[in-house]
């Protein structure tokens, strides 16, 4: 059973088209990107999931049922808009919102120190949530969505606010609940993190799916075109080559790119013989340059 489904779903407001026909299915045990730029759709898509809107078009189901009616509890919702109570202390919001989630105050004694570790909190647990930064505010944020260990986490824009080193302790958390059979839903124009976070993809340009998979198939739509060399020699004639497009350099290293078909392989055996290979890298793309090209295409 997939944790969620989303068939043929359409929504406007008014004029605007927000959600075209979205469908989309995310297994169960996975992390999932939502990915697209501002206003694509991605949070009134995961809005209609909540069932905080509905949709106009289409179905729904979320963890086998098409409605959250019994499976509200398994589900835990990290808004774009935070929804913290500014004058309470850490772990007085906390446990108001597990008791909202139908915690016990046993459950709660031993979830609450246990998350404010994990998200290096546990220092600031009587301190008023006003006396946070705002990074820190964002990780109270998540351990509220997550407090009462739900199935399926759906987060939308979770990294918003954090330094470098509490994006690396958010994503290590959300693979850690992976691993534990969860399944994470988020939504980001963080491209570095949905490429070190994701087994699947959905990325999403004017309410329409663009390209919903795996990394490695979305990959194999954009063969690599870019060679990094090393060299010692005269190298003029590398951009007179039939399958190099452009060649950047700086001292006795080189950015080659190739034109539409051209071979790595070809490269590497026009150069040898000729010039001295130092080193020799095939530049895969990432995901930023994947998502900048597909979405000027789709715009296009």
């Amino acid at each position: 059973m997939d944790a969620l489904v989303i068939e043929d779903v359409t929504k406007a407001f008014g004029s605007v088209q927000a959600v075209n026909g979205l469908s989309a299915r995310i297994p169960p045990g996975s992390v999932y990107g939502f990915l697209g730029p501002n206003g694509a759709g991605k949070t009134t898509t995961l809005r209609m999931v909540m069932n905080i809107i509905s949709p106009d078009s289409g179905s729904i189901q979320v963890l086998g049922r098409s409605s959250r009616e019994g499976v509200a509890g398994r589900i835990g919702y990290m808004p774009e808009e935070r929804g913290l109570y500014r004058k309470m202390k850490v772990t007085a919001v906390i446990a108001y919102f597990g008791k909202l989630k139908g915690m016990s105050r046993q459950d709660l004694t031993g979830a609450i120190p246990r998350w404010l570790e994990d998200v290096d909190l546990a220092e600031w647990a009587n301190k008023r949530v006003e006396d946070l930064s705002r990074g820190m505010q964002q990780k109270l944020q998540f351990v509220v969505t997550a407090i009462n260990d739900p199935d399926l986490l759906i987060l939308d824009e979770p990294f918003s606010g954090l330094d470098p080193v509490n994006l690396e302790l958010l994503r290590g958390i959300m693979l850690r609940l992976r691993d534990a059979g969860k399944t994470v839903i988020f939504s980001t124009h963080m491209m570095e993190q949905a490429e070190k976070l994701c087994d699947f993809i959905l990325l999403i340009n004017n309410g329409r799916s663009i390209i919903d998979g795996t990394l490695d198939q979305i990959r194999s739509r954009y063969p690599s075109n870019t060679v990094a060399v090393e060299l010692a020699g005269e190298a003029d004639f590398i951009a007179e080559l039939p399958m190099v497009q452009g060649v950047e350099c700086s001292g006795r290293k080189l950015e080659i790119s190739l034109g539409e078909g051209g071979d790595p392989q070809d490269l590497l055996r026009n150069l040898v013989g000729k010039v001295d290979i130092r080193s020799f890298e095939v530049r895969t793309p990432s995901l930023h340059d994947m998502f900048v090209d597909l979405v000027r295409t789709n715009d296009a």
